[in-house]
């Protein structure tokens, strides 16, 4: 999580006199009004090659505002997975990238804002091909279907052994799956009858 940009206006001093400060100056100062999805497509556009240079793929970017300053959420994910290092590392090409873009006079984002750049989670969905190769093996509950991915290919997927097209798949939802209790292992089993003494 990193902080960039410029911050805000502060707030007023505070007037002297018998009624004590103005509520109008003791607001803290909104974050700059900006199209979000401008925004959005600015950083997208700086910070796509740094992700694809590194080995990744730039699943999303998201921009909000929170209080006085905006926040940037990036999505990266590869075949092999993504560790917290590997993030620290695309962490800080993006943070670059942005203030260089910054320096040469293009602002990508006004004002603070706050850069979040993690891996997607279990519940993202699943819609594009890469998504449905990386969950190979997994359940899913795919238009209306529970299944596990056999098989993705560059056409489809097979689902257990039902083969479907990406052009005919909805989005998909990984399945969390626990062990069963009579298929768990606690362990325990050696400890049996060593308690008792006669």
């Amino acid at each position: 999580m990193t902080q960039r940009g410029r911050p805000g206006a502060r707030p007023g001093s505070r007037r002297t006199g018998g009624r004590g400060r103005d509520p109008a100056e003791q607001r803290v100062p909104a974050a700059p009004r900006i199209d979000l999805k401008a925004a959005r497509a600015r950083m997208i556009t700086v910070i796509e090659p740094v992700v694809t240079a590194a080995g990744y793929d730039l699943e999303d970017v998201s921009v909000s505002r929170a209080g006085r300053r905006h926040v940037a959420r990036v999505l990266v994910d590869s075949d092999g997975g993504i560790g917290l290092d590997d993030i620290a590392v695309v962490s800080r090409g993006i943070s670059e990238a942005l203030d260089a873009a910054d320096d040469a006079g293009s602002e990508v984002l006004a004002g603070e804002y706050q850069l979040e750049v993690s891996s997607p989670g279990v519940d993202r969905p699943l819609t594009r091909p890469r998504h449905w190769r990386r969950n190979v093996g997994r359940l899913v509950t795919v238009n209306g279907v529970t299944g596990r991915v056999t098989e993705a290919s560059d056409s489809g997927i097979t689902l257990d052994d039902r083969a479907m097209a990406y052009a005919d798949l909805g989005p998909g939802k990984v399945q969390i799956e626990f062990k069963r209790m009579d298929q768990a292992d606690f362990g325990d089993d050696e400890d049996e009858g060593e308690g008792e003494e006669e």
